[in-house]
């Protein structure tokens, strides 16, 4: 969306976060984004100068993508799964490249981002030698804490039931 909304490819597109769960509280967070313009590398939010957009649409979108998917092609959007899927084992397999990272749900536990501990939570994240590693220290404004936590309380309200669940049967 980003690109496209750029007039580059979606190489030109990196550190794109998505934060939390795969669920419609999903983050959408381009605040660490970058975007090659004209051979120079500059910030997502300064590039676009559309924050109602960014705040916006562009979250929503990304957040309804799946279910956009699924009622375009009246199909299941596991192409769009099994995609991720080949992405996070190249990233495993060959690593990120030096100054970028990409968002994989990990363990939350011991993380910088006040997520609580115990869940799978979609951090951004660098790979080297087949280990990835939360990319610790990305400075969050209170949109974004806001999005972060929401996402996280869900998903803890998630993990909540599937135990309820599991300790009844």
């Amino acid at each position: 969306m980003i690109a496209l909304k750029l007039g580059v490819t979606s190489d030109d597109v990196k550190n794109v976060i998505i934060w939390g769960n795969h669920s419609s509280t999903q983050y959408p967070d381009v605040n660490h984004a970058k975007v090659k313009l004209q051979g120079k590398e500059v910030g997502v939010y300064e590039a676009l100068k559309d924050d109602s957009w960014l705040k916006g649409e562009f979250i929503t979108t990304v957040q309804q993508r799946g279910a956009a998917v699924i009622k375009a092609r009246k199909l299941s959007s596991a192409m769009s799964a099994a995609k991720a899927i080949c992405d996070h084992v190249r990233d495993i397999w060959f690593g990120t490249p030096e100054g970028e990272f990409v968002s994989m749900g990990v363990v939350s536990d011991g993380n910088s981002y006040g997520v609580p501990d115990d869940l799978l939570y979609s951090f951004p994240v660098t790979v080297k030698d087949k280990t990835w590693k939360v990319v610790e220290g990305l400075p969050i404004n209170d949109f974004s804490r806001e999005k972060m936590d929401l996402t996280a309380k869900e998903l803890a309200e998630e993990k909540e039931t599937a135990f309820e669940f599991l300790s009844s049967a």
